[in-house]
Protein backbone atom coordinates (compact mmCIF):
# COMPACT_ATOMS: atom_id res chain seq x y z
CA UNK A 1 0.00 0.00 0.00
CA UNK A 2 1.15 3.54 -0.78
CA UNK A 3 -0.16 7.29 -0.58
CA UNK A 4 -2.15 7.50 -3.98
CA UNK A 5 -3.14 10.92 -5.05
CA UNK A 6 -6.71 11.34 -3.33
CA UNK A 7 -4.93 10.41 0.43
CA UNK A 8 -3.08 7.35 2.31
CA UNK A 9 -4.09 3.62 2.54
CA UNK A 10 -3.27 1.96 5.59
CA UNK A 11 -5.04 -1.60 7.28
CA UNK A 12 -7.25 -0.82 9.87
CA UNK A 13 -8.68 -4.01 12.14
CA UNK A 14 -6.93 -6.01 8.57
CA UNK A 15 -8.86 -3.88 6.10
CA UNK A 16 -7.25 -2.04 3.66
CA UNK A 17 -8.52 1.57 3.83
CA UNK A 18 -7.73 5.21 2.25
CA UNK A 19 -8.29 8.16 4.43
CA UNK A 20 -8.72 11.64 2.49
CA UNK A 21 -6.00 14.22 2.65
CA UNK A 22 -5.88 15.36 5.88
CA UNK A 23 -8.58 12.89 7.28
CA UNK A 24 -7.61 11.29 11.02
CA UNK A 25 -7.55 7.42 11.68
CA UNK A 26 -11.22 8.16 13.60
CA UNK A 27 -12.57 10.06 10.90
CA UNK A 28 -11.61 7.12 8.01
CA UNK A 29 -12.54 4.58 10.57
CA UNK A 30 -16.03 6.17 10.79
CA UNK A 31 -16.10 6.69 7.19
CA UNK A 32 -15.72 2.79 6.53
CA UNK A 33 -18.01 1.84 8.84
CA UNK A 34 -15.94 1.01 11.93
CA UNK A 35 -17.03 2.66 15.21
CA UNK A 36 -14.46 3.63 17.44
CA UNK A 37 -15.95 5.22 20.99
CA UNK A 38 -15.12 9.03 21.60
CA UNK A 39 -16.05 11.77 23.66
CA UNK A 40 -13.81 14.70 23.69
CA UNK A 41 -13.80 15.53 19.71
CA UNK A 42 -16.58 16.65 18.15
CA UNK A 43 -16.94 17.24 13.80
CA UNK A 44 -16.16 21.06 13.49
CA UNK A 45 -14.10 21.13 16.22
CA UNK A 46 -10.06 21.00 16.64
CA UNK A 47 -9.58 17.50 18.14
CA UNK A 48 -7.81 17.56 21.65
CA UNK A 49 -6.90 14.23 22.08
CA UNK A 50 -7.90 14.17 26.22
CA UNK A 51 -10.29 11.80 26.63
CA UNK A 52 -8.53 9.12 25.78
CA UNK A 53 -11.46 6.91 24.99
CA UNK A 54 -10.79 6.73 20.96
CA UNK A 55 -7.08 4.98 21.34
CA UNK A 56 -6.06 2.51 18.87
CA UNK A 57 -2.94 0.07 19.02
CA UNK A 58 -0.56 1.16 15.72
CA UNK A 59 1.84 -1.93 15.34
CA UNK A 60 5.73 -1.04 15.96
CA UNK A 61 4.23 1.62 18.40
CA UNK A 62 5.18 1.09 22.36
CA UNK A 63 1.84 3.44 23.19
CA UNK A 64 -1.77 3.87 21.99
CA UNK A 65 -2.39 6.90 20.37
CA UNK A 66 -5.58 9.11 20.31
CA UNK A 67 -7.54 7.95 17.22
CA UNK A 68 -9.07 11.96 17.21
CA UNK A 69 -5.45 13.36 16.57
CA UNK A 70 -3.50 10.87 14.50
CA UNK A 71 -3.14 11.08 11.03
CA UNK A 72 -2.57 7.56 9.45
CA UNK A 73 1.40 7.08 7.22
CA UNK A 74 1.53 4.86 4.24
CA UNK A 75 1.57 1.23 5.26
CA UNK A 76 0.41 1.85 9.04
CA UNK A 77 -1.35 -1.30 10.41
CA UNK A 78 -4.05 0.27 13.05
CA UNK A 79 -5.60 -2.29 15.19
CA UNK A 80 -8.83 -0.58 17.09
CA UNK A 81 -10.34 -3.80 18.07
CA UNK A 82 -7.18 -5.20 19.55
CA UNK A 83 -7.38 -6.59 22.90
CA UNK A 84 -5.23 -3.82 24.45
CA UNK A 85 -7.16 -1.08 22.75
CA UNK A 86 -10.80 -2.70 23.87
CA UNK A 87 -9.04 -2.89 27.53
CA UNK A 88 -7.97 0.61 27.64
CA UNK A 89 -11.17 1.86 26.07
CA UNK A 90 -13.31 0.45 27.91
CA UNK A 91 -11.27 1.31 31.48
CA UNK A 92 -11.65 4.83 30.41
CA UNK A 93 -15.43 4.12 29.89
CA UNK A 94 -15.89 2.80 33.13
CA UNK A 95 -13.92 5.47 35.04
CA UNK A 96 -15.82 8.03 33.65
CA UNK A 97 -18.85 6.41 34.61
CA UNK A 98 -18.06 5.67 37.66
CA UNK A 99 -18.70 9.67 38.86
CA UNK A 100 -21.94 10.25 36.47
CA UNK A 101 -24.59 11.23 38.39
CA UNK A 102 -27.24 8.20 39.59
CA UNK A 103 -30.19 9.41 37.05
CA UNK A 104 -28.59 10.94 33.34
CA UNK A 105 -29.49 14.58 32.72
CA UNK A 106 -30.14 13.82 29.47
CA UNK A 107 -31.56 10.33 27.54
CA UNK A 108 -29.14 11.00 24.35
CA UNK A 109 -25.69 10.56 26.56
CA UNK A 110 -22.70 9.93 24.63
CA UNK A 111 -21.06 8.43 27.14
CA UNK A 112 -23.83 6.13 28.13
CA UNK A 113 -24.01 5.05 24.26
CA UNK A 114 -20.13 3.99 23.91
CA UNK A 115 -20.53 2.01 27.10
CA UNK A 116 -23.44 0.19 26.29
CA UNK A 117 -21.65 -0.04 22.20
CA UNK A 118 -18.80 -1.54 24.43
CA UNK A 119 -20.83 -3.62 26.88
CA UNK A 120 -19.36 -1.95 29.83
CA UNK A 121 -21.14 -3.10 33.49
CA UNK A 122 -21.46 -1.33 36.45
CA UNK A 123 -18.54 0.96 37.53
CA UNK A 124 -15.97 -1.14 40.44
CA UNK A 125 -14.41 2.43 40.77
CA UNK A 126 -15.95 5.17 43.90
CA UNK A 127 -17.83 7.84 43.26
CA UNK A 128 -15.61 10.97 43.60
CA UNK A 129 -16.70 14.36 45.42
CA UNK A 130 -18.86 16.52 42.77
CA UNK A 131 -19.58 20.17 42.76
CA UNK A 132 -23.20 21.38 43.58
CA UNK A 133 -25.24 22.35 40.81
CA UNK A 134 -24.89 26.20 39.61
CA UNK A 135 -28.61 27.19 38.73
CA UNK A 136 -27.65 30.73 38.64
CA UNK A 137 -28.41 31.41 35.07
CA UNK A 138 -31.86 32.11 33.14
CA UNK A 139 -31.47 29.71 30.33
CA UNK A 140 -28.59 27.16 31.44
CA UNK A 141 -28.34 24.76 33.86
CA UNK A 142 -24.94 23.90 34.80
CA UNK A 143 -24.51 20.34 37.21
CA UNK A 144 -20.65 19.45 36.47
CA UNK A 145 -21.30 16.12 38.49
CA UNK A 146 -22.02 14.91 34.76
CA UNK A 147 -18.82 16.51 33.50
CA UNK A 148 -16.30 14.35 31.87
CA UNK A 149 -13.75 17.47 31.12
CA UNK A 150 -13.85 16.86 27.68
CA UNK A 151 -13.42 20.61 26.94
CA UNK A 152 -15.65 20.65 24.02
CA UNK A 153 -17.72 23.18 26.11
CA UNK A 154 -14.40 25.50 26.33
CA UNK A 155 -13.66 25.29 22.44
CA UNK A 156 -17.10 25.89 21.33
CA UNK A 157 -16.81 28.85 23.57
CA UNK A 158 -13.49 30.22 22.50
CA UNK A 159 -13.01 28.62 18.93
CA UNK A 160 -16.28 28.41 17.93
CA UNK A 161 -18.22 31.05 19.03
CA UNK A 162 -15.01 32.95 20.58
CA UNK A 163 -16.77 34.38 23.67
CA UNK A 164 -13.91 33.19 26.07
CA UNK A 165 -16.30 32.79 28.81
CA UNK A 166 -15.90 28.79 29.70
CA UNK A 167 -12.00 27.95 30.79
CA UNK A 168 -10.53 25.14 32.84
CA UNK A 169 -9.24 25.85 35.71
CA UNK A 170 -7.66 24.10 39.32
CA UNK A 171 -5.62 20.94 39.90
CA UNK A 172 -5.98 17.24 40.26
CA UNK A 173 -9.08 16.06 41.45
CA UNK A 174 -10.10 19.43 41.92
CA UNK A 175 -10.00 20.69 38.03
CA UNK A 176 -13.49 21.45 36.58
CA UNK A 177 -15.01 23.37 34.01
CA UNK A 178 -15.38 27.67 35.34
CA UNK A 179 -16.96 30.42 34.13
CA UNK A 180 -14.44 33.72 33.62
CA UNK A 181 -13.20 34.12 37.02
CA UNK A 182 -14.54 30.96 38.44
CA UNK A 183 -18.11 32.63 38.75
CA UNK A 184 -21.35 31.22 39.03
CA UNK A 185 -23.01 31.27 35.45
CA UNK A 186 -25.25 33.68 36.12
CA UNK A 187 -23.36 35.95 37.30
CA UNK A 188 -20.46 35.63 34.38
CA UNK A 189 -19.81 37.42 31.03
CA UNK A 190 -22.49 34.24 29.26
CA UNK A 191 -24.69 35.51 26.40
CA UNK A 192 -26.51 32.42 26.32
CA UNK A 193 -25.73 31.47 22.70
CA UNK A 194 -26.40 27.68 24.09
CA UNK A 195 -23.06 26.52 21.88
CA UNK A 196 -21.73 24.83 24.66
CA UNK A 197 -25.28 23.11 25.72
CA UNK A 198 -25.04 21.56 21.90
CA UNK A 199 -21.64 20.52 22.61
CA UNK A 200 -21.73 19.30 25.88
CA UNK A 201 -21.94 15.00 25.74
CA UNK A 202 -23.54 14.38 28.91
CA UNK A 203 -25.75 17.27 29.98
CA UNK A 204 -23.54 18.44 32.37
CA UNK A 205 -24.81 21.77 30.50
CA UNK A 206 -28.20 21.62 29.72
CA UNK A 207 -31.25 24.63 28.79
CA UNK A 208 -32.83 25.62 32.21
CA UNK A 209 -36.01 23.56 32.96
CA UNK A 210 -35.33 20.86 30.51
CA UNK A 211 -36.36 17.71 32.18
CA UNK A 212 -34.64 14.66 30.97
CA UNK A 213 -37.24 12.61 29.92
CA UNK A 214 -37.61 15.28 27.24
CA UNK A 215 -34.50 15.36 25.63
CA UNK A 216 -34.00 13.23 22.71
CA UNK A 217 -33.42 9.22 23.07
CA UNK A 218 -30.11 7.83 22.01
CA UNK A 219 -29.44 7.50 17.97
CA UNK A 220 -27.83 5.45 16.13
CA UNK A 221 -24.53 7.24 16.29
CA UNK A 222 -23.63 9.87 18.64
CA UNK A 223 -22.76 11.67 14.92
CA UNK A 224 -26.20 12.17 14.55
CA UNK A 225 -27.44 13.49 17.57
CA UNK A 226 -26.44 16.90 16.19
CA UNK A 227 -26.98 19.60 14.08
CA UNK A 228 -24.76 21.07 11.06
CA UNK A 229 -21.86 21.45 13.20
CA UNK A 230 -21.42 18.04 13.93
CA UNK A 231 -23.04 16.59 10.41
CA UNK A 232 -21.08 13.24 9.40
CA UNK A 233 -17.62 14.24 8.14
Amino acid sequence: MSTSTNGVRFTLDGEAIEARPGETILQAARRHGTAIPHLCYADGMRADGNCRACVVEIEGERTLAPSCARTPAPDMKVHSRSERALHSQKMVLELLLSDMPETAYRQDSELDYWAAHLDVGEPRFPHRCQPEPDLSHPAIAVRLDACIQCTRCVRACREVQVNDVIGYAHRGAHAQIVFDMDDPMGQSTCVACGECVQACPTGALMPAGVAAELTPTQATSPSEWYGPLRAGA
